[in-house]
Order: structure tokens, then C-alpha cells, then sequence
């Protein structure tokens, strides 16, 4: 399927590769019953390759998931695929069955009908409001750096105190007067109004940061609390973490596609006689700064991270090592069990 805003395009395929149909549908819950009584009546539906199952395409994920059919999450086609056959919805839905019937689709979308998909919206409306906050003050920093210090000396903004906005709020206008055009004039207002609007913010946007931030550590305590246990973990990075993992981590298979997801898994790089790895560069942004931070508290406060490595060698070693310590604590993974007779390995490993 390709989504959109207003209709997603559908094309159902047979497993040999035969493009059956063809039909769009309205971006409604009548609308995704109708594509899935239209792709039943061509045969037996088990898997859809959807075209972003986190924007246009979630309401129609989440209705496939309820239904019991495999969702995958589908990238956008190639770009020399689409200079080669053109650009159009039917291509672009067709594009993404055949990446399902191939395999190169198999990440597994996310489930977005428990409580990390709600704190994934409660952390969205408190980021929104830290940066609108932040935004406010930093504007007044860059103004009071080119004006002609209208505060006393030491004086400073900050998100938490700010100290500069009382005396800001009742600057009048510039020593001598100033015409209406003039430059210290225009400072002096804008400076007044920005220390206002920071009140504004400070008094509406704190208590709605502190009210989402203990609504998000209430859902990690009471949904992993495994999570806040390891130093270095804190319910911002949990919850972080929880949402790249989503509310069925089983779609995750082992740590290592998690480490991927987080952009800590080794590539291997070679070039003639040279043999080396980099990181994957292609995961969760998000994820990766919130294990940064959690490798940074613990080479300040865990004794377990003096390794004899360079400083960022052992940044790379925690990272994945903190994904894999996550991962197993949101999905552990039960012990092997050996049928009949152990082998050799079998029997070592018990």
C-alpha cells in the first residue's frame, strides 16, 4: 500500500509475482474495511507491505495488526527504479508488495495500541514545549549579545532562572530618546517583548513539562521497570528506548537487529588488504543519543567502564553493550531447550 493523507493505493500481488488488482481507498476506518474485503475476495491475505506505518499509513497498520496480518514497514522505492519506470501510487504500492514478497522488506511494524505508543505522544507534546521554551531564550541571548548591555553586569538567562526577564520587562525606552526607526529603540522593544513572552512560556509551558515528564515516569515504572534499575538509565532514555523498541518488541528477532535499530551494530569495511568496521549509520537518531547519554553517566559514575581503551573505544564498546543490556531486560530471551540426547556443544553449554 501506498499512503497518503486523503487515499491509500492498493495492489495485491500473487506470490509468483502476478499483479492481480489495483484500487484506492479513503484514509478511513470504512475505507481500510473496504481495501481488505476488496483484497480477500483475490485470495487469502497473511502479509502487506505498507509505505510509512508511523505517518499516513498507521491508522490502516493498526487496523491489518487487529485483523492478525503481517504488517511490514516499506521504504520509499529506489530512486534510479523510479528515474527508470516513472512515478505514479500504483507503482509506489506495487514497488512495496514485491519488496514483501522478496524479503527485502522484513522490518515489522510497530504495533502503536499500547502504553509506549501513549508515551510516545506524551513525549512528543513535552519535547514541543521545551523547544518552544528554549526557542524564546535563546532568542533573547542573541539579541542581549548585540545590544548595549540594557542588564547589570552578571546578569544571565537561563532556562531555569531566568534573571535577566523582570529587569528586561520594565526597560523603557534608550538614554537620550531615539527615533522610531532607530536601532537602540528597536532593541529595547524587542528585548521587552521576548522577556515577556519568556514569563509567559516559563509560567504555562514548566508545568506542562513537569506534568508530562512524572506522567512518562509513571508508564515506565509501572510498564518496565527493569529499565530504571541499571545505573545510567533514567525515564527519559527508558522512555526513548521503549518507543524504538514499540509495544511488540517480539518483532525485534535478537539484540543484534536492536543494535542496528540504534545505529551501535558493526559494518564490516574492507578495501584490498585493509579490514576494518564502522558503525551503521542508518538507524534511530533518537535511540543512539539517548544510549550516548547513558554511556556518558556511567564512564562519570561506573567503575565497571575503566577498560584500558581509548575514550572512544569504550564509547563504542558501551553503546552496544547498553543495547544489548536493554533488549534483554524489554524482551529476555528464555534458555535453549535440548531434546533427547545432548550433543557434545549442547552438553558443554549446560
Amino acid at each position: 500500500m501506498d499512503t497518503h493523507g486523503e487515499v491509500h493505493v492498493a495492489v495485491v500481488i500473487s506470490p509468483l509475482g502476478k499483479v492481480l488488482d489495483t484500487e484506492s481507498f479513503p484514509a478511513t476506518a470504512a475505507g481500510y474495511r473496504q481495501l481488505l474485503v476488496w483484497a480477500r475476495k483475490r485470495g487469502t491475505v497473511r502479509r502487506a507491505g505498507v509505505e510509512g506505518t508511523g505517518t499516513f499509513g498507521a491508522g490502516l497498520s493498526r487496523f491489518l495488526l487487529a485483523q492478525r496480518i503481517q504488517v511490514f514497514e516499506v521504504n520509499r522505492p529506489d530512486r534510479s527504479a523510479r528515474r527508470l519506470l516513472g512515478k505514479s501510487d500504483p507503482l509506489d504500492a506495487q514497488a512495496a508488495a514485491r519488496a514483501v514478497l522478496s524479503g527485502r522488506a522484513r522490518a515489522r511494524a510497530k504495533s502503536v495500541d499500547g502504553p509506549v505508543h501513549s508515551a510516545r505522544i506524551y513525549k512528543l507534546a513535552k519535547d514541543s514545549a521545551v523547544k518552544a521554551r528554549t526557542k524564546a531564550i535563546n532568542q533573547l541571548k542573541a539579541v542581549m549579545v548585540i545590544a548595549d548591555r540594557p542588564c547589570p553586569a552578571g546578569t544571565h538567562v537561563e532556562p531555569g532562572q531566568c534573571r535577566a526577564v523582570p529587569h528586561l520587562r520594565a526597560l523603557g525606552p534608550p538614554d537620550g530618546g531615539g527615533h522610531e526607526g532607530g536601532v537602540a529603540n528597536a532593541t529595547h522593544m524587542t528585548l521587552r517583548m521576548l522577556a515577556e513572552r519568556i514569563e509567559q512560556l516559563t509560567a504555562q509551558l514548566t508545568a506542562q513539562i513537569n506534568e508530562l515528564h512524572q506522567r512518562l515516569t509513571r508508564l515506565v515504572e509501572h510498564h518496565a521497570p527493569q529499565l530504571l534499575e541499571p545505573v545510567g538509565i533514567g525515564p527519559d532514555s527508558a522512555v526513548t528506548l521503549l518507543i524504538t523498541m514499540g509495544d511488540n518488541p517480539e518483532r525485534l528477532n535478537t539484540e543484534a537487529s536492536f543494535a542496528a535499530l540504534c545505529r551501535v551494530s558493526p559494518i564490516g569495511y574492507s578495501s584490498g588488504r585493509r579490514r576494518t568496521c564502522r558503525l551503521n549509520y542508518g538507524g534511530d537518531r533518537q535511540a543512539n543519543a539517548a544510549l550516548h547519554r547513558i554511556v556518558f553517566t556511567r564512564l562519570r559514575h561506573d567503575p565497571r567502564t575503566q577498560e584500558g581503551k581509548t575514550r572512544r573505544e569504550i564509547i563504542r564498546c558501551l553503546k552496544r553493550y547498553a543495547a544489548r543490556e536493554v533488549f534483554n531486560l524489554v524482551r529476555p530471551v528464555p534458555p535453549p531447550r535440548y531434546r533427547g540426547v545432548p550433543s557434545t556443544c549442547a552438553a558443554r553449554r549446560q
